[in-house]
């Protein structure tokens, strides 16, 4: 079982969505708000806060569990629906996961997406 998280532009999300809503067996995803910062901000490409300049960026973050085989589509699909080929664009993260378990029936890993 694979968890792919994606970091991407929130006026992105309804794009990203359309394009992994026609994969097929796409499992569903959760999608989260979030603020922070990317690399590269400042002198020398390090970001230093100051009292006066404390700004964050809004981004969505989009979580998909998965079975293995459908990792590299589902990755592949996130980076060309989101991309605009500008600073900021996010990134995408693909994690292993232990174990998942459906709390209504109790159902496990692959049954349970």
């Amino acid at each position: 079982m694979k968890e792919i998280k994606a970091i991407i532009h929130p006026h992105m999300v309804h794009k990203v969505v359309h394009a992994l809503e026609a994969l097929e067996h796409f499992p569903g995803f959760t999608l989260l708000d979030a603020q922070g910062q990317g690399r590269g901000r400042g002198t020398g490409g390090a970001y230093v806060v100051t009292e006066e300049d404390i700004g964050y960026h809004r981004k969505s973050v989009l979580v998909v569990v998965c079975s293995g085989e459908l990792v590299e589509a589902i990755v592949e699909t996130i980076r060309s629906a989101a991309h605009t080929g500008h600073k900021g664009d996010g990134i995408i993260t693909v994690g292993e996961l232990g174990q998942v378990v459906r709390i209504r029936s109790g159902e496990k890993n692959d049954l349970a997406v």
